[in-house]
């Protein structure tokens, strides 16, 4: 529902990239120059009325208008209208199947107030000036208008600046805002939200790729979220121009924003991915090992990488083509010479376990013997300029010409020309380029225009949403034609809600340790911005790792969602494979990614929590206990789900590392050693190992080993890894065929492990729902840290005698098999 009111008042060499990026300057953070800076700002004046319809609320004053709508308990959206007239009621990044539910609304007023109430929060309208404060049913302030909505005229370009200033809370933490560079707690930062190419970035850089206009307030143990859902250019500052005012503000377009309540993070994290989307589920080959390089050239050279892979028996299930596989850069295309037969090289691949993601541009060489410029021209699907010229810039074809993706149409289209790659066998696209980035310009200039869904405006308004609708219209396509397996897409750039349909990495980074501690804070904060699925190029895309750097990185990406690594090596002889680094690093590297596909059913089950719930796959310790003031500014460590915790090694030569673990008790993943959390500890970091630990109580399903994903999991018996703990934990195991919408259909399966430990027995049951049937028979139970010693386990009333093979490396552990059915075991 919305209202209207009116108060009645030729091709680029490879050098071209390096010589035109590299040149680019490194710039630091810097605050941004006021636009208009003597323009007058105007505030709203008292209310004169007010209006309820439904759970949309109306306040009047003599020019504005607030739009309250109550979304849920939890969820309430602002909008305000300066001059009384509301737009278009339309927006790229809300789920259009989120449904709202609210069970109780009320309001009140006095001659101070107008007070809404929902089942969780108390919506406070300050009747002299339209401010508005938000406090919880407990009557505690969560957050509250400072100058609250105010905007100036934006003489330059039009239309109107945006902005909302808000109080900073005592001792307020902020956190979010998708792929920012820069500390993970945001208080004293100011940031921008304006898509942009930036080759080897650095520390506080900005912007960057990504426009994800959400961030987190935490004070008083208190957590909530503020979504501006704005694809103009935003700005947030966090108390960096006045210390206590928080503020953001948009260069056009309408003051609309979200208030997400918690009151625990993960839970404001949870709705706040709910209200944008949550993903389908990927194939479960996406979430092994991915090898890249610009580019493996010819096919011959991608079958050489292949093959090495099975011969050293390092696990890979992914190989990327760069841009070199097409035809001259044309999008759609493969090379005559250096990629003959594209489907028959994705049925040899197919044969050894692999899968193929082929990368594709939004720039269309001008040509017209090219049939996707042709069918561009033909059905009017390029950008074009204000005065109506095509929209024109330098990519790597040469001349280029853009389509916009924010037309119907031209999406439709674009995802037809996806069967060009899947009739090869491609099973998926990496849309790159994308913010949309022109050599020697950056970007489009402003005037460019597009259609926005049947709302015509400037590239000012669209340039947020190019990259995202791209990896949309990518995603209808492969996902049409992939028909019935799931399709993957990565992007570069988007804007709030991609999550939907596509995966993230962190661009083009470079190989230091700087940029391995930026994409350990980058994927963390992607994560808990919406977008779980991200990665960043592992050992870096620019330059050559040491063979420590790349060894640390691969650990670290372990753990990551998406695990890439990719280098723009075609300029040197240098390779960055896991074997190029020696025998001793290449025993390191295949011992990571081995654990890593052992580990998938847990990867797995933590992606259907995304997907089912919205939560964060990757999570900051502050997540796991918002109430420990150690844990606000910390970034080391990050949970994986429910039951990891990782610190990665971001300094050369170091032996030791501090880690802090939040409050419970944890087991040393290599050890087995106990510790107990909310504390900082030392921990050992030979080459071998990063610190990794396991939550008490928590089990951890595990494949057996694996070389690549395959097609049906046909493997004896699934490994269960159970650490004991003095109490009770549930642990969530998620299972379906790993590809294919059966799932949507009743095929899987969720089973409920309840871990109870007490000092003479342990006891684990399992229930279970849904249809799947898995292959394996049994379980391999690996019981850790028992403080018993354990001289019988009963299964379903069975009792059986522990017998000497049973053991484990230490005392503490037991390994015993188990039928997959079972229901209780007990373990004395």
């Amino acid at each position: 529902m919305s209202k209207n009111v009116s108060t009645g008042l030729k091709d680029k060499p490879y050098f071209c990239r390096f010589q035109i990026l590299y040149s680019e300057r490194r710039c630091p953070m810097q605050p941004v120059a006021p636009t208009n800076a003597y323009a007058v700002k105007y505030y709203p004046e008292a209310v004169q009325r007010w209006e309820r319809e439904g759970n949309f609320f109306y306040f009047y004053t003599q020019d504005v208008v607030l739009e309250i709508k109550v979304i849920s308990n939890h969820i309430v959206r602002f909008r305000y209208s300066p001059d009384g007239r509301f737009q278009r009621d339309f927006s790229y990044a809300i789920n259009p199947e989120f449904r709202e539910s609210v069970t109780r609304l009320d309001c009140s007023e006095d001659a101070t107030y107008i007070r809404i109430f929902t089942e969780q929060l108390q919506i406070q309208i300050d009747r002299q000036h339209l401010l508005v404060s938000v406090l919880n049913q407990e009557g505690q302030l969560i957050n509250q208008d400072e100058k609250g909505f105010h905007w100036q005229h934006y003489q330059q370009k039009g239309g109107k600046i945006v902005y909302c200033s808000k109080y900073i809370q005592q001792d307020e933490c902020f956190y979010g805002l998708g792929d920012k560079p820069t500390d993970f707690q945001l208080r004293g930062k100011r940031l921008e939200n304006f898509g942009m190419d930036r080759y080897g970035y650095g520390w506080n850089v900005d912007p960057l790729y990504k426009n994800i206009p959400f961030y987190y307030g935490l004070h008083h143990g208190i957590g909530y979220g503020i979504f501006l859902d704005n694809t103009f250019r935003t700005f947030f500052d966090f108390g960096q121009e006045r210390a206590d005012v928080c503020s953001f503000w948009a260069h056009g377009g309408e003051m609309c924003y979200y208030f997400i309540y918690g009151p625990s993070l993960i839970d404001v994290a949870a709705r706040y991915t709910q209200l944008t989307g949550t993903p389908d589920l990927p194939p479960l080959w996406s979430l092994g090992y991915h090898q890249s390089r610009w580019s493996y050239y010819p096919a011959s050279r991608v079958k050489e990488i292949a093959q090495e892979f099975r011969k050293r028996k390092i696990p890979c299930d992914v190989i990327h083509l760069d841009i070199d596989y097409m035809d001259g850069f044309r999008c759609f295309t493969f090379h005559p010479e250096g990629f003959p037969d594209p489907a028959g090289l994705m049925r040899e691949l197919a044969d050894m376990g692999f899968k193929v993601v082929a990368i594709i541009d939004p720039g269309i060489k001008v040509d017209p013997n090219y049939f996707v410029y042709r069918e561009g021209i033909a059905g009017d699907y390029f950008c074009k300029r204000g005065d109506g010229a095509w929209m024109e810039g330098d990519v790597w074809p040469g001349r280029c010409v853009f389509p916009d993706f924010t037309n119907p149409k031209v999406r439709t289209w674009w995802s037809r020309l996806c069967k060009h790659l899947t009739d090869a066998g491609i099973r998926g696209v990496w849309n790159d380029m994308n913010e949309p980035a022109v050599f020697e310009i950056g970007t489009f200039p402003d005037d460019v225009r597009h259609d926005y869904d049947g709302d015509p405006c400037s590239h000012r308004k669209a340039h947020n949403v190019y990259g995202h609708l791209m990896s949309k219209a990518t995603a209808e396509g492969i996902s049409r034609y992939l028909m019935p397996k799931r399709p993957f897409v990565i992007t570069r750039s988007c804007y709030a809600g991609a999550q939907r349909w596509t995966s993230v990495w962190t661009g083009d980074n470079t190989a230091s340790w700087e940029h391995l501690f930026i994409a350990a804070i980058q994927c963390l904060r992607l994560s808990i911005s919406g977008i779980s699925f991200a990665g960043s190029d592992i050992g870096g895309f620019i330059g050559e790792p040491t063979p420590e750097l790349y060894v640390r990185w691969l650990q670290m990406a372990t753990f990551h969602v998406f695990m890439r690594t990719h280098s723009a090596s075609n300029e040197t002889n240098f390779h960055q494979e896991p074997w190029a680094f020696g025998e001793k690093n290449e025993f390191i590297a295949r011992k990571f990614i081995k654990l890593r596909y052992r580990l998938l059913p847990y990867f797995y089950t933590t992606f259907w929590q995304y997907s089912t719930y919205g939560y964060p796959m990757l999570r900051p310790t502050v997540f796991a206990d918002q109430h420990d003031v150690n844990t606000y500014n910390r970034a080391d460590e990050f949970m994986l789900g429910d039951h990891l915790l990782i610190s990665p090694v971001h300094a050369a030569g170091i032996k030791t590392k501090t880690v802090y673990l939040p409050a419970g008790e944890w087991y040393n993943f290599w050890n087995d050693e106990l510790v107990q959390g909310k504390q900082s500890i030392e921990v050992r970091t030979p080459l071998t190992e990063i610190p990794v630990f396991v939550r008490a109580g928590a089990i951890i399903p595990q494949f057996p080993q694996m070389e690549y994903v395959p097609e049906q999991l046909q493997f004896q018996e699934m490994i269960l890894d159970a650490y004991f703990t003095h109490g009770v934990q549930e642990t969530m195991l998620y299972e379906d065929a790993g590809d294919g919408y059966g799932y949507r259909d009743g095929q899987y399966r969720v089973v409920c492990f309840t871990l109870q430990g007490k000092s003479d027995h342990l006891q684990i049951s399992r229930t279970c729902t849904g249809s799947f049937k898995p292959f394996y028979q049994q379980y391999r139970l690996i019981c850790h840290g028992l403080p018993f010693n354990a001289t019988q386990y009963e299964v379903d009333g069975q009792v059986y005698a522990i017998a000497h093979s049973h053991a484990g490396r230490t005392k503490k552990v037991l390994k015993i098999t188990i039928p997959a059915d079972f229901q209780e075991i007990i373990i004395r």
